[in-house]
């Protein structure tokens, strides 16, 4: 269980690009990383509008001089400081994840991006290059991976508990832009132009989260090739708001997903289920501290998070005992706590061990990248198999 004991070997000074006043995940970040003592925000380039950017970087508590005008003068400023920033987080729109995660990369900074990354495999490659030439750690904000059930349901399955996995279930289906939202909520048209949200609304804004969460769980399937369908059901909208796609694994394991933002009535309606051929498991994050495990023959169990027949490693995480609801903002910060630890552990010359130590890295991001892209190719070419 974690106590707030200091699990590194220093603070680490940090920074944040956007999340300023009126972000819907700014606080969010800052509660995360700062919850643990792993890192300390010094200094931020919280807005486009630089005066109302300062504004709130003083109101966070920051010294006014370290509340910059732009992402590129600050990383200039920083870099001439004996205190400057070790790590950025990036909060901004979509089509700016590219260019300020390549700059942080550049300058020799650790890097916490929302997702995606960036819009193309090509950019993708390009990041992930930066990142392993300077040996900087990239971690990309699928929250929900945090959550420590996830954690169980990943070692059920390295354990053999579910047999051979054949089938995953996966859907992200919310119904608030089931009728033109975008008409007059500013934070919802951007994610519907192409120019600041990408090649896909649907799929890459929720569609890659259950992805990532069954890359997780499952990490030894690889997609062979998927197929896909994707609609606009809102008259003249350029981005899809809705998706179905289905993938098979090179085991022969099959998957679908549906992304979605048209199921009306649902709230929020990300769920997984993983398919094996002794036993099933099932989460939803609506009920992120129950984890259902049917096995063939026998009564549904339902696992809840901080249970002592739990496997060791989904305990590590729990802020308090058993029966007390925990939620998203634990999840994130379980996952802030792992970036800080893979920072750490390369700033101390140490190799981070993927068998034991996991976080969503720049390769998750990538592979984000390259699904929605080959979503997207075969949704435009009539729904055709795609070799992945």
């Amino acid at each position: 269980m974690i106590n707030g004991e200091l699990k590194l070997n220093h603070t680490i000074r940090w920074a944040m690009v956007g999340g300023g006043r009126g972000s819907q995940i700014g606080y969010i970040h800052r509660s995360s990383a700062l919850r643990d003592n792993t890192f300390q925000l010094v200094a931020g380039a919280f807005d486009i509008d630089p005066l109302r950017g300062k504004e709130f970087g003083v109101g966070l508590g920051l010294d006014e001089e370290r509340c910059y005008p732009d992402y590129k003068t600050m990383f200039k400023e920083e870099a001439k400081r004996s205190d400057g920033i070790e790590a950025v987080s990036i909060a901004t729109p979509n089509g700016t994840h590219f260019e300020i995660c390549k700059a942080a990369l550049e300058a020799k900074l650790h890097v916490v991006c929302e997702k995606p990354m960036c819009f193309s495999t090509k950019e993708a490659a390009v990041l992930k290059e930066l990142s392993e030439k300077n040996n900087r750690v990239v971690g990309i904000t699928y929250g929900y991976a945090g959550h420590q059930l996830i954690q169980q349901a990943r070692s059920m399955v390295a354990n053999g508990d579910l047999g051979e996995i054949r089938v995953i279930n996966m859907q992200f289906a919310f119904g608030s832009y089931a009728f033109p939202i975008e008409q007059e909520n500013p934070a919802a048209k951007w994610r519907l132009d192409p120019n600041f949200a990408g090649p896909s609304f649907a799929m890459g804004d929720v569609g890659t989260h259950p992805l990532f969460l069954s890359e997780a769980i499952c990490p030894e399937l690889k997609i062979k090739r998927l197929m896909c369908s994707r609609q606009s059901f809102v008259k003249d909208r350029q981005l899809e708001d809705n998706a179905i796609t289905i993938m098979e694994y090179e085991n022969g394991a099959v998957a679908n997903v549906w992304s979605s933002a048209m199921n009306c009535g649902s709230v929020h309606g990300q769920k997984i289920r993983i398919i094996g051929s002794k036993a099933s498991l099932e989460w939803w994050d609506e009920r992120p501290n129950q984890l259902t495990y049917e096995v063939e023959g026998k009564p549904v169990q339902i696992l809840e998070r901080g249970g002592g027949y739990l496997y060791e490693e989904a305990r590590e995480e729990d802020r308090i005992s058993c029966g007390h609801p925990e939620g998203l903002f634990e999840a994130w910060t379980n996952l802030y706590l792992r970036f800080a630890m893979a920072m750490d552990r390369i700033d101390s010359g140490k190799n981070i061990e993927r068998k034991d130590f996991w976080y969503p890295d720049v390769e998750a991001g990538y592979q984000g990248v390259k699904w929605v892209e080959k979503c997207v190719e075969s949704a435009d070419n009539d729904s055709k198999w795609v070799e992945y």
